[in-house]
């Protein structure tokens, strides 16, 4: 006797797969309403990325702090607060005042625009920072417009703060010369007002109780990733500043430029200190 058994029905793939995704899609559906409803809609916002990755608020106030470094120099010094009696030598201007402006053009020649600053304070190491800024800004401004057909575009901002009895002074330049690569010159002073002293990077860190291996290993991060996104675009043909995360600059012990704002510590290393370049990297701490 022939017996026929049923056929097994075909399995319907697509309802299947359809089905599966609206489980899934429903599953995150009730899991972001929970997560909302506990933590609030902030959390939520704060913690959703176009990519799908999740930041720190601490990583986003960071990258806001980075964006906003060009935007910070107002050519004045910030309003503070401090015990200690300074010595001003005029006694009608701020302990930092602009003391040269200079905003021409001469078409084919040149374009500045100056705010050269002057520290008001009586004192021996305050009158050699003086002096060198008149030397290297102000006599730069004096040779341009001597010239002719250079082609020249120089400006100058700069920033002042009083933080925990330190005076911090940044001084942000754009040089460019003819056909050279413009440069990007960043030059800072820092003087502790109560020990009348120039401070190191090194002594600012120990003041603010931070950890010194901590910053240094943070620099050394910041390096070798700018080093290979230097390197990734020189494979595509672009020419840009190479960094050496091996070349001893970047030890605390070296760093010369870096100023406090806001009780944070920027850590420079601006490349067109010492070259044609407009390159330059910002830890802050």
């Amino acid at each position: 006797m022939n017996l026929n058994l049923p056929k097994k029905p075909k399995t319907n793939v697509k309802s299947v797969i359809i089905y599966t995704i609206s489980i899934i899609t429903c599953i995150i559906a009730i899991i972001i309403v929970g997560f909302s409803i506990y933590y609030g809609s902030d959390e939520l916002d704060r913690l959703i990325t176009i990519g799908g990755s999740t930041i720190t608020q601490e990583e986003e106030d960071y990258q806001a702090l980075i964006s906003n470094f060009e935007n910070i120099f107002q050519n004045q010094l910030e309003e503070y607060e401090t015990d200690i009696t300074i010595e001003k030598i005029d006694k009608e201007q701020e302990i930092v005042y602009t003391y040269y402006t200079k905003n021409e053009n001469k078409k084919n020649s040149y374009d500045m625009n100056l705010n050269i600053p002057y520290i008001n304070i009586d004192n021996e190491m305050i009158a050699k920072y003086n002096e060198e800024i008149k030397e290297t800004y102000e006599k730069k401004a004096e040779k341009i417009l001597q010239t002719e057909n250079k082609n020249t575009i120089y400006s100058l901002q700069y920033e002042a703060t009083i933080e925990d009895d330190i005076l911090s002074l940044v001084i942000r330049t754009s040089l460019k010369e003819g056909s050279n690569a413009q440069r990007l010159i960043i030059q800072t002073f820092n003087y502790d007002l109560k020990n009348h002293k120039e401070i190191t990077l090194e002594e600012m860190i120990y003041q603010k109780q931070l950890n010194l291996d901590e910053i240094q290993n943070k620099i050394d991060k910041e390096i070798e990733t700018e080093y290979r996104r230097v390197e990734d675009l020189k494979s595509l043909g672009y020419e840009i500043f190479e960094r050496n995360p091996e070349d001893e600059m970047y030890q605390i012990k070296n760093t010369q430029e870096f100023f406090i704002k806001d009780g944070n510590i920027y850590i420079i290393y601006a490349y067109g200190n010492e070259h044609f370049t407009s390159e330059m990297d910002l830890v802050i701490v």
